[in-house]
């Protein structure tokens, strides 16, 4: 099935508080928990559980997700990462005596890339912590157990992906469930209704009897079980030992605005580093989506990529030069690699010391508190082992371990690895007012992707539809990257623009139209701006590229 995006939207706009979400569903159900009391952190939590239903080919309660978290009261972004963990016995050693080094790599779905699944502790960690305290776990994911029992009907672009990762469910394991997934043992289509009841059991065990109820007992067994008879490495006492951890952002400024990012293991530091260098140059004068600004843009992504893809780690394992990747001064330097008229011939690391598919949501209630969270899998539907009446896959976030034993993101035991998914926030300089609430998903795009809407917000004065709408750049597939990584470029840049971006050594493929759009990324920004009364006004964009909608609160 071919698909158009020639259609326009406005921005949402409301007095309350809004939801954008990837799924119409899923952000009613937000509207749903706010409308009943609940915060910006408790209606995250319901979106995030009711997408799992609507949209398991993204995300589910079998994989990570992070979140950040604007304290109205207090003008703070706090943050939390609950991503999960490597198996404990897991080595370099291990894979090298089974002939996997760093020449013959894992293959990406191997069961031993199933790090442990940090969501469900993150999932009642941030009802918990940023909560409101009004509403029970059972309030807040009863409204996604309903939709799991009831069924949903699923929309076109879900249903593509899901047949598009289907055979990933169907494959012949041992001990798998991936039917659980299915209907009547294939991807439902557009319109079809789906049920998943076993889904729904799980989250009624979070409900029941909180953490213990999936790290522990029947759900955790039936982890490791699949895991085991397919050769991976999980046992019930790495997921027995998992914790979620609290971690101050990270942030800079650009333009007058602090732009907030979870610090390492997440990727959100190639952002602010790209951010860092823009800022070393006009953008708004080279004119938006020019060669000029396209050029520049590009040469700045792949500079950082090029620090961070060397120096992202787990922080409790390794020390990671975060303040030293993000001053000025060694922005200032990165820049000044940068050639006006020619593509650089390679990108390498730098030194900024003296001898570094998915889900993303943005909510915001009527007290001004705002919550990005993003919830993912991984290359779909992860490894696809799917437990034993669980009705959830397994994450394949391992993959992204380098086993070269030099690297400080290196596979180890109990090790979280790099992480590609990543919340943003913004705030005003100063006065800590919070200025936008921003996510965009996609693998190795979400960097990218926060750039993007960051300088069409910043620097063009976009509204928040507006800039998720304007055609994006991607560095790489998605889920990879390297130096040599092309750019692709999103229908709407021109033949032309592409063909001199080509002439200055860039190598450029595009205009990528229909469905292979999902390679930039699908956003979702909620952003507060001043009618001229001096009324505060919610603006919220959600991205086309996906199925859902941003809604205000009546």
């Amino acid at each position: 099935m071919s698909i158009s995006f020639n259609s326009r939207r406005s921005p949402c706009l409301s007095l309350r508080g809004c939801v954008a979400s990837s799924q119409q569903i899923a952000t009613q159900v937000g509207l749903r928990v706010l409308d009943a009391g609940g915060n910006a952190a408790d209606a995250a939590v319901a979106v995030t559980a009711a997408l799992n239903v609507t949209e398991p080919c993204s995300t589910g309660i079998g994989g990570d997700c992070f979140c950040l978290y604007y304290d109205a009261k207090q003008k703070k972004v706090l943050g939390l990462n609950g991503s999960g963990r490597s198996a404990a016995d897991l080595s370099l050693q291990r894979l090298a005596d089974e002939g996997f080094t760093q020449s013959n790599p894992l293959p990406d779905r191997h069961p031993y890339n199933a790090t442990v699944p940090g969501a469900a502790a993150a999932w009642l960690d941030t009802i918990s912590t940023f909560g409101s305290g009004k509403l029970s776990v059972k309030d807040i994911l009863g409204p996604a157990i309903d939709l799991a029992r009831e069924g949903v009907p699923i929309a076109p672009i879900c249903a593509f992906f899901w047949n598009r990762g289907a055979a990933v469910l169907q494959r012949d394991l041992k001990e798998n469930h991936g039917e659980d997934m299915l209907l009547n043992g294939k991807a439902p289509e557009a319109g079809d209704v789906m049920k998943m009841p076993l889904l729904a059991d799980t989250f009624q065990a979070l409900v029941d009897h909180g953490k213990d109820g999936f790290y522990g007992g029947r759900i955790a067994q039936a982890i490791a079980d699949v895991v085991k008879a397919n050769g991976g490495a999980l046992t019930v006492d790495d997921l027995a030992n998992h914790r979620t951890t609290f971690e101050d952002p990270i942030h800079t400024s650009y333009h007058g605005v602090d732009v907030w990012e979870i610090a390492p293991n997440g990727q959100g530091l190639t952002a602010l580093m790209a951010l860092n260098i823009l800022e070393e140059f006009q953008m708004k004068e080279m004119g938006h989506n020019s060669v000029q600004y396209l050029h520049t843009l590009i040469e700045a992504l792949r500079l950082s990529f090029a620090d961070t893809m060397w120096y992202i780690a787990d922080i409790a394992k390794q020390s990671v030069p975060v303040e030293a990747l993000l001053s000025k001064a060694y922005a200032r330097k990165r820049a000044q690699q940068i050639v006006a008229d020619r593509a650089l011939a390679d990108c390498v690391k730098g030194s900024p010391v003296n001898s570094s598919d998915t889900v993303v949501f943005s909510v915001v209630d009527d007290e001004g508190n705002a919550c990005c969270f993003i919830n993912s899998n991984y290359m779909g539907f992860g490894t696809g082992l799917v437990p034993k009446g669980c009705g959830f896959s397994l994450q394949n976030r391992g993959a992204n371990f380098s086993l070269d034993p030099e690297h400080p993101n290196r596979l180890e035991g109990g090790k979280r690895p790099y992480h590609t998914i990543i919340p943003g926030m913004a705030t005003h300089v100063g006065t800590g007012e919070l200025y936008a609430c921003f996510g965009v998903m996609g693998g190795f795009m979400q960097p990218q992707g926060h750039v993007q809407v960051i300088l069409n917000m910043i620097d063009y004065k976009m509204d928040p539809q507006a800039a998720l709408d304007a055609p994006r750049i991607c560095i790489g597939s998605g889920y990879g990257y390297n130096t040599k990584s092309a750019v692709s470029a999103e229908d709407g840049i021109s033949e032309k623009t592409i063909e001199q971006l080509q002439a200055m050594g860039h190598s450029v493929t595009g205009p990528v139209c229909g469905h292979a759009r999902s390679l930039f990324g699908r956003g979702q920004i909620i952003a507060p701006r001043r009618a001229s009364s001096g009324q505060l006004v919610w603006w919220a964009g959600s991205d086309g590229r996906a199925d859902g909608s941003a809604i205000g609160l009546m």
